[in-house]
Order: C-alpha cells, then sequence, then structure tokens
C-alpha cells in the first residue's frame, strides 16, 4: 500500500500501487475535475506532483494535453498516472471542485485616511520661445505649485516623457509614492482611479483587499490556497525545501508571487479596475511567508537562536518582486517582531488596538505557527506557539481542510451517543475540519467519553466505540459508512486526539506563560481576542471545555476574525497606523518559550482537558461535577442563548453559542 496527500484539502488515503490519482481522489472525497470521466480525453483533470519518483511514466495522452514545459514544471492528468510510491499531489484552482472556506474578514479599527500614494491633476503650460524649460522640469515645477513636492523620476519613465506630455496635450495625472518617488504619468484626469492592495500570506491561505485610496473603501475581496503547500503543509518543511532542495528558494516565492498576482488580477477583473491604476501593495505574513515572499533565504530561521534577516519595513518597486501592478507602484511590507512573530502578528495589534488600550487584554491568533500576545498600552510581551497543524485537520486521520464536504461542528447525546454534525456546503461529510474535530473532543469529553487525560475511559458503553483493525486502539465513530460521500466511516481515535490536545496545548502554555511573565492571572484579564481563519469558525464552549482558551464570561472573549488583513489595509490607507506599525515592532517584547523554566511543566499540565489545574478552570469544574452526580445531564456549560447578540463591531453576524457567522464571499474557482 501507497500513501497520497491531496494538497491544498489536506486529505491522505491509502492505495493500492497502480491506482491512478483520479481513483484515489475520489477515494478520499476530493473533488477533482474531469469532463470526460477519465477517459483521458478532455484534459481538465489537470494536477501537479512536484516529486514524481512515487508515479509511473507520463503517458501519451498526458502529452498530447501537456505542453512540455508544463510536464517539467509536474503536470500531469489525474485520469493517466498511476501511482507507484508514496506521493504529494497539489490539485491546482482550475481543476478544482470543492471550495475552501475562508475567513476574509476582520476587525478593524477607524484610522485617518492618508495614503502615501497620491495623485495630481496638472496642465501644463506648453513650450515656447519665451518658456524653454526642459519637459521634466516643466512637470516638475508644476507638481511644486500643487503640491510642494519635488519627487525623483527614473530614467525608464524620463524616456518615455516627452512624448506622453505632448501626447496628452500637457494634460496629464501624475501620481507620486511618499512625495519622493513618480509612479506614473498618465492622460487626462485619472484623478478618480486610485487603487492600492493589501495583502495576507498565510501559510495556507493567502487574502487580498483590492481598496479605493480615494475613499478607503474595499472595492473586491479575493483568496485562494497558498500554493506553496506542496512543498509542505507548515513552516518548518517549507524553510526546510526553500534551503535543501536546488532552486527550492526561487521555486517558492515565484509560486507565491504568482498566487498575488492571481488575487490582484481577480481583484481587478471584479471590480472593473485596470491593473495598473494599483499603485501601492501592503504584505504582512509570518517571518517566514514574509522571507520566502521576498527571495530572503530563511535558514536561520530555523536554527537557534531563530534570527530573521531583517526586522524593519520594506520599500520594493511593484517590477522587482515581479508583481502585476502598476510596475513603478510600492510594495510596503510591514515589519516583523521575531523569527515566528512575523508581519501578521504586528497587522494583528494594530487592528485590534491591544497597544491603545488601558485595559489588560490577551490576543490569541489561533493557527499552525500561533502567536499569543498579553498586554496593554504599557507593555505588551509576545511569544510563539508551534500548534501544528491539527488547526487545519492535517495529521488527523481523516482531518482535511476547511473544504466542502469538511464536518466543522457536531453534538453527542449523552445518553445515546448519537452524533448530529454540519458540514462545509450541506452534503455528505468526507472527513473532519480542524473545528470539526475540536468539537469532537469536546464533545467526547462532555459525555464523558473520554478522561481528563484525552483516552478512552473504561466504563463508556456505545456502539461508536469500537477498536482499530489489527490494533489494540480504539476509535470513535462519528459517521457511519452509509452516511458518508467516501463510502468510509469517519472516525476519532486516540491518536487524533493526542494531535488535538499537542495543539490546543501549545496555544494554552503560550498564553499561560506570557501571563506569569507579567505576573497575571486570568482574573485579571479584562477582554480575549481569539483571531485568524481557525477563531472564526470555533465553537466558543468547545474551546472552553478543553482549555484552549480561558475560563472567562462569555461577554469578554470576542472572536476578531482575519486581523490580519485588516491591518495590511489600515496600513494601506493610513501613514499613521503605518508608523504605527513600525513603532510596534520595536516596542513589543518578545518571549522565547523554550528558554522559559516553567515550560515544559505547564506545557505537561496544559494536555489535561482542560488542565491539570481544575482551579483554571471553574465553570467546567462545576459542570464536571455536575454531569457526574446527575448522569445523563445534558446541558451545554453556558445557557444556549448565552452569547447571543445581532452583530458586533467586527461585522460579524453572532449566532448560537457565540459561534460567528463571518459575511465572508468565497470565490469559486474558475
Amino acid at each position: 500500500m501507497v500513501t497520497v496527500l491531496f494538497e491544498p484539502e489536506g486529505r491522505r488515503v491509502t492505495v493500492e500501487p497502480g491506482t491512478t490519482i483520479l481513483e484515489a481522489a475520489r477515494g478520499a472525497g476530493v473533488g477533482v475535475r474531469s469532463e470526460c470521466g477519465g477517459e483521458g480525453s478532455c484534459g481538465t483533470c489537470r494536477v501537479i506532483v512536484e516529486d514524481q519518483s512515487g508515479l509511473g511514466r507520463v503517458s501519451e495522452d498526458e502529452r498530447r494535453h501537456l505542453k512540455p514545459s508544463e510536464v517539467r514544471r509536474g503536470y500531469r492528468l489525474s485520469c493517466r498516472a498511476s501511482i507507484r510510491g508514496d506521493a504529494v499531489v497539489f490539485i491546482p484552482p482550475e481543476t478544482r471542485v470543492g471550495l475552501r472556506r475562508v475567513q476574509t474578514e476582520g476587525l478593524e479599527r477607524p484610522v485617518k485616511l492618508e495614503p502615501l500614494v497620491r495623485k495630481f491633476h496638472l496642465r501644463l503650460p506648453r513650450p515656447s520661445l519665451r518658456d524653454l524649460r526642459p519637459d521634466l522640469e516643466r512637470l516638475l515645477d508644476s507638481l511644486w505649485d500643487a503640491a510642494s513636492v519635488r519627487p525623483v523620476v527614473d530614467l525608464e519613465l524620463l524616456r518615455g516623457l516627452p512624448e506622453a506630455l505632448r501626447r496628452a496635450d500637457w494634460d496629464v495625472t501624475v501620481a507620486v509614492w511618499d512625495g519622493r518617488r513618480v509612479v506614473s504619468v498618465e492622460e487626462g484626469d485619472t484623478v478618480g482611479a486610485l487603487y492600492g492592495f493589501s495583502v495576507d500570506i498565510g501559510t495556507s491561505k493567502i487574502v487580498g483587499y483590492l481598496v479605493d485610496l480615494n475613499s478607503g473603501a474595499v472595492a473586491s475581496v479575493e483568496s485562494r490556497e497558498n500554493p506553496q503547500v506542496a512543498h509542505g503543509e507548515d513552516v518548518l518543511s517549507r524553510v526546510s525545501y526553500a534551503v535543501g532542495a536546488r532552486g527550492g528558494l526561487r521555486r517558492l516565492q515565484r509560486l507565491v508571487v504568482e498566487a498575488v498576482n492571481g488575487l490582484v488580477s481577480d481583484s481587478c477583473e471584479e471590480a472593473g479596475v485596470d491593473p495598473r491604476r494599483v499603485y501601492e501593495v501592503t504584505v504582512v505574513g509570518n517571518t517566514a511567508m514574509h522571507h520566502l515572499f521576498l527571495g530572503i533565504p530563511p535558514r536561520h530561521l530555523a536554527l537557534a537562536p531563530y534570527v530573521p534577516a531583517v526586522k524593519a519595513p520594506l520599500d520594493i518597486e511593484a517590477r522587482s518582486l515581479g508583481l502585476q501592478v502598476n510596475p513603478r507602484g510600492n510594495v510596503h511590507v510591514l515589519p516583523v517582531i521575531a523569527g515566528f512573530v512575523g508581519a501578521d502578528a504586528v497587522a494583528d495589534i494594530l487592528a485590534t488596538g491591544l497597544h491603545e488600550s488601558d485595559e489588560t487584554r490577551l490576543l490569541m491568533d489561533v493557527g499552525t505557527n500561533g502567536e499569543v500576545f498579553v498586554g496593554n498600552r504599557g507593555d505588551i510581551v509576545s511569544c510563539s506557539c508551534a500548534a501544528g497543524p491539527a488547526f487545519e485537520g492535517m495529521h488527523i486521520r481523516h482531518g482535511m481542510k476547511a473544504v466542502t464536504g469538511a464536518i466543522e461542528r457536531l453534538r453527542i447525546d449523552p445518553e445515546t451517543h448519537e452524533v448530529k454534525y454540519e458540514t462545509i456546503g450541506g452534503g455528505r461529510p468526507v472527513g473532519l475540519c480542524g473545528s470539526g474535530v475540536l468539537d469532537a473532543v469536546a464533545e467526547m469529553f462532555r459525555c464523558g467519553i473520554l478522561n481528563r487525560q484525552g483516552g478512552f475511559t473504561g466504563d463508556a458503553r456505545s456502539p461508536r466505540l469500537r477498536r482499530i483493525d489489527g490494533e489494540r486502539e480504539t476509535e470513535f465513530v462519528v459517521a457511519w459508512r452509509e452516511e458518508t460521500g467516501t463510502g468510509q466511516e469517519i472516525t476519532v481515535s486516540r491518536q487524533d486526539i493526542q494531535e488535538a490536545q499537542l495543539a490546543k496545548a501549545a496555544m494554552h502554555t503560550g498564553a499561560a506563560l506570557l501571563m506569569e511573565e507579567k505576573g497575571l492571572t486570568e482574573a485579571d484579564l479584562d477582554r480575549v481576542y481569539v483571531a485568524g481563519a481557525f477563531g472564526g469558525y470555533l465553537n466558543p464552549e468547545s474551546a472552553r471545555l478543553i482549555g484552549l482558551i480561558p475560563d472567562m464570561p462569555p461577554e469578554k472573549i470576542e472572536f476578531v476574525g482575519n486581523t490580519a488583513v485588516s491591518g495590511a489595509k489600515m496600513a494601506l490607507v493610513s501613514r499613521e497606523a503605518r508608523e504605527e506599525a513600525k513603532r510596534l515592532a520595536r516596542r513589543v517584547r518578545y518571549v522565547e518559550l523554550m528558554t522559559v523554566p516553567g515550560f515544559s511543566r505547564e506545557f505537561a499540565s496544559s494536555m489535561f482537558l482542560p488542565h491539570r489545574d481544575l482551579g483554571r478552570y471553574p465553570t467546567v469544574a462545576e459542570y464536571l461535577r455536575s454531569r457526574d452526580a446527575r448522569p445523563g445531564d445534558t446541558g451545554p456549560l453556558t445557557p444556549p442563548d448565552a452569547h447571543r447578540k445581532p452583530t458586533d463591531k467586527s461585522g460579524l453576524t453572532i449566532t448560537r453559542a457565540g459561534r460567528q457567522i463571518p459575511k465572508t464571499r468565497v470565490r469559486e474557482p474558475d
């Protein structure tokens, strides 16, 4: 048997050697376009396999439908490529059937509208025998008269300037960045067409906003998978590929730049905007994504003491990075804080206003590489938590990313152990995404199926509990085979539970040690922010029950969505916000958790559900006492409507149990 990993869905399947990729995808419940039904005649089932050592030879059908350059880049037809060994298969957007749910919105504070790019409509005096000023001086003099700026003009623009001015009959609009550099000279009055683009380059997802810089309004929102996932699910895997594979860094940079260009193109097409009218791009991402986007070797991010190549913000011409906006447009990359606390974390703080609050607040950006912050306007400490990919459904036997068919939430009846679940898209389930995995762990713990160590209790009796074939391990059946879209049962094993425990323990340990660093307890916290794509879909009752977030009143916990892209947008439209981001990177203190003496002890304690010290979770402790005293009690930790409110300032609609349903538009792949 051989193992195939399908990305970006994150689905693993074991198949017999000789199985085609298309057959394996169908068995895994992964949607792949195939107009001819797998006959090899349509060419629509194209996939990418970078390392083809686990595949058979390229067939004649593949050579007929694929260009030689595509074959060299790893493209195969899934209906014709046979699997001989373990393989990682990336399904590009044009081949994908299932849709990935992406959190594209987040809390954003109002800022002063002051973009660094400005446009000036000028009517230049014509040259004459009495006015013999050169064309460049004529343009710069008019700019000085209009705006008191005298920017530089590069040689390439200067070469075309004489004809451009005369073709426009001396009626032009000049775009200037930061009063220092001419970005564009355009015919006529184009002041109304002034756009920027903000982008969050996440480890698994990339989200971009096309923004009207004249008003600060978002003109279009787009998102897509980070195609680098074909070279590793997590940051360290990609760093290893970048430094270890020949041409790896160049390939990873090309992939992410192409993805950002795709977002820009799609956004502009939807809004009816010429991409040449995009004059500035602001970029955030964790430190590894930051380095890979810029083509900076990330080797030392993975080696102690984990030092980044650069911390300060950067301003780079778009054409030098290959971004397909105005070629002289500016790309502003926000600063990073440390080796594993990047520009996205700076944007999180900027968007939530943690640094301006008199209240003491905890901010948790929950993800594969999570970040935690504790503090207020006086002082902020931060850390990075290597939670791993369990929050994306990875390393879980039936785990998957948040795509069509993933179970995203579930409830277990304490008496019958029957399971009620909801899937993304509403169809038959094919696996569990991160929020579904945490719900499953929390519900089994709530019903007494799991003990506080995360093991199955010996006294639990249920037809859904059974031994794994050929093993001594137990698993819980979430969905029977006749219910699923794959014909296979969806289960949760002890190993799956441990993966979830490791992820939640990493986040809890980070929060606990930062509070200890500042001499605080949960009682000293005035508010908790939960940020990140995963946090937006998390059931807060489940998160509290297993110990992912502190045991605090619901009104003190706020799910703030994708604050990374919100913060990037704030820096795009506001000079003041950009300067604040620069100060934040210098001001926030970073704590390397591995150097804290109590790290191992706290991590081990955090592996318990919800924690070894139940005194930290009094509400959960009281619920457990009540449950054990009244077997069959079906009540949740909090009244069903305790979290109900119509909307909050983040623009997110709140429904039962505090779940937030973002006003998110997910674009279907072409």
